[in-house]
């Protein structure tokens, strides 16, 4: 006798529900390779295909709804056994998540970890990365997160808010305007760089890049030393408590240098799913990164509870 594992089952039923191997793959915390295996397997197993060959998209063929019907009852059975047994619980989900950067490192896990003790079944993996890829990547359905920054307002952010830039140096930085203005960044296609850029550009000043680092670290100990200056958000500089050699707070207010333009911070939700949980987790970071951070949904701005919602702000 051929036993069916239910493993097998439920990622039949999941790709049948969301119409999509892709979906299905983000909801069971696995690749969608191994969504395609799986139904693979299943199949070998029955010894016919599930799904109609002949047409477009996720359609059964007709033997197909009858499999799908039983998998649901067997499934629910397997489920009433395990309560009676005292041992149902969620079942692990990974939720993909990706940030710019270091950008939200501490503070990130420390809301991960809160996040966990309410969904002990939840396990996490981030990746670091630039805007419109990781932005990107959320739409095809394989990031499930996103806080990320950009130089313009999101219009399809779950939270979104203004950040304030100050140009960062060292107590022993010199600057020489006649000279090339030396910078920091993490490379040349991120944000802080072209920040730093364009406004030195409209200002006809030069400038030339002497560090780049790739961590927060390794860019704030080039700034404390003198190496050069770095575009930064304000909050950032506070949050985490950047200090040159001196001990004084690395953002330089009375710069000679022309003022940077703000940035915006946002947490992208990706659709489908188990969006309900991935908001629960988007409000918490907003809370954590953003006390006073804007709800943006397609057809309602409201504020979280225990925030202000300032629109004009974002």
């Amino acid at each position: 006798m051929i036993n069916i594992p239910t493993d097998l089952l439920r990622t039949l039923v999941a790709v049948v529900d969301l119409r999509s191997f892709t979906k299905a793959a983000a909801l069971l915390g696995v690749t969608q390779p191994a969504v395609s295996a799986q139904i693979k397997r299943l199949q070998y197993l029955l010894g016919k295909d599930v799904f109609d060959r002949s047409a477009q998209g996720i359609s059964l063929a007709p033997h197909g709804e009858m499999i799908v019907s039983y998998a649901r009852r067997l499934l629910s059975i397997n489920d009433q056994i395990m309560e009676i047994g005292g041992t149902s619980r969620r079942a692990d989900q990974v939720i993909r998540i990706g940030v710019p950067g270091d950008f939200v490192s501490a503070i990130l896990s420390h809301t991960l970890a809160q996040f966990r003790s309410q969904w002990p079944g939840v396990r996490f993996n981030v990746r670091m990365g630039l805007f419109e890829p990781l932005l990107r990547d959320l739409r095809q359905g394989d990031i499930d997160l996103v806080v990320s920054l950009s130089a313009t307002a999101p219009v399809d952010a779950r939270h979104y808010w203004k950040e304030e830039c100050v140009w960062a140096r060292g107590e022993n930085t010199i600057i020489d305007l006649n000279r090339p203005i030396p910078l920091v960044s993490y490379g040349e296609k991120t944000l802080n760089r072209q920040l730093a850029t364009t406004s030195l550009k409209k200002a006809g000043l030069e400038w030339e890049d002497v560090f780049v680092g790739p961590s927060l670290l390794s860019l704030s100990g080039a700034v404390a030393s003198g190496l050069g200056i770095m575009a930064l958000a304000r909050r950032r500089v506070v949050q985490f408590g950047l200090v040159g050699w001196n001990g004084a707070s690395l953002v330089w207010d009375d710069a000679s240098l022309p003022e940077l333009d703000s940035i915006f911070c946002g947490i992208y939700v990706r659709e489908g799913a188990g969006r309900d949980m991935l908001e629960h987790l988007a409000d918490l970071i907003a809370q954590v990164l953003h006390p006073t951070a804007v709800i943006a949904d397609a057809d309602n701005l409201a504020p979280l509870s225990r925030m202000r919602a300032k629109p004009s702000a974002a």
